[in-house]
């Protein structure tokens, strides 16, 4: 479908794990007896936006929330039904995982409606599962897989993430410290940014699993209550690879600070031993008469003694009061 039209794909469930495809003429026409729907929009869509606002049936407050741009995990009841916002990690070629795409859903207990404006690799993973019939079976079930699918697709990147951690970790002590400041920098951006919606995706999960509707029963409750800890433990992995990536990076701009001090050190030391013979040299260095030695043919070696013997005294000196 052209982004005039908005309607990604829907699907008729036949309680078997398979669905058929259904256009707008098949939405208007669908009646709970034919078996639950799911339709999914882009809401950007004009039909889309239209279909929703003035055909859905979805409470105007709920249309909001399904058309907004901006979203954090929420879930929210309006009697048996609910408005569900989730996030999922970012598959799209080019993109970052942690630019988190979300979607959002309107469910009721024989449909459901979902809304996004960028490809969701979970959405497309249930397309293709309900298209095999090897899909859930209804409302309550798409759910369940909704649910698991976005943790399943975070459970890598988090352990991704960890592996980077230990590589980086071990090259620190291999490597130049201004090397791993970027690799550091891009981790602890990722982390940032994929605790920023697990964290409220967390919480959303702990409201999913005690909001009373009819579709939900005790074993999908129970089901939610797992990819609820499944959630709040990648959350923690989170906020360690976070702390982890700040301990790495304080070593790392420790060294870095070593360095530069110790660099300045060094160039301090030079530049006093330099010093005294710089004076003598600019001094016999000037273009006017009466300099001593001019005419002596064993002034310029002398002086050259001279020279490396007020260096050497420099750095006896340095030595004697522990500064080298």
């Amino acid at each position: 479908m052209d982004s005039e039209d908005g309607l990604q794909f829907a699907l008729i469930f036949d309680g078997q794990g398979g669905a058929r495809p259904a256009g707008w003429e098949e939405i208007r026409r669908w009646t709970p007896e034919q078996g639950p729907l799911w339709i999914h929009l882009n809401y950007t869509g004009a039909a889309a936006r239209r279909w929703l606002c003035e055909e859905s049936g979805v409470p105007a407050v709920y249309t909001e929330s399904l058309l907004a741009e901006e979203t954090r995990p929420r879930v929210a009841r309006a009697g048996d039904a609910l408005q569900v916002t989730l996030r999922g990690v970012n598959h799209n070629p080019g993109a970052e995982p942690e630019d988190m795409v979300a979607v959002r859903l309107w469910m009721e207990a024989r449909r459901v409606i979902s809304s996004g404006s960028r490809r969701l690799m979970t959405i497309a993973d249930l397309h293709t599962a309900l298209e095999e019939g090897q899909g859930p079976r209804d409302v309550a079930g798409f759910l369940l897989a909704l649910a698991e699918g976005l943790m399943d697709h975070m459970g890598p990147v988090v352990l991704d993430l960890d592996d980077v951690l230990d590589e980086l970790e071990d090259l620190l002590l291999t490597t130049q410290s201004a090397e791993l400041h970027a690799r550091l920098s891009d981790a602890r951006r990722t982390a940032l940014g994929l605790r920023r919606y697990m964290a409220p995706q967390a919480e959303a999960m702990a409201h999913l699993q005690h909001e009373e509707t009819s579709w939900l029963d005790a074993n999908h409750r129970s089901h939610l209550r797992e990819i609820h800890d499944q959630t709040v433990r990648y959350t923690e992995d989170l906020n360690m690879a976070r702390e982890r990536a700040a301990v790495t990076q304080d070593e790392v701009n420790h060294r870095l600070s070593h360095q530069m001090t110790r660099t300045v050190y060094l160039l301090t030391v030079v530049a006093t031993v330099l010093l005294p013979l710089n004076l003598i040299t600019g001094a016999l260095g000037i273009n006017v008469g009466g300099i001593p030695g001019a005419s002596f043919p064993w002034a310029f070696p002398i002086v050259v003694l001279l020279l490396a013997g007020i260096g050497a005294s420099t750095l006896w000196l340095l030595r004697r009061f522990k500064m080298l």
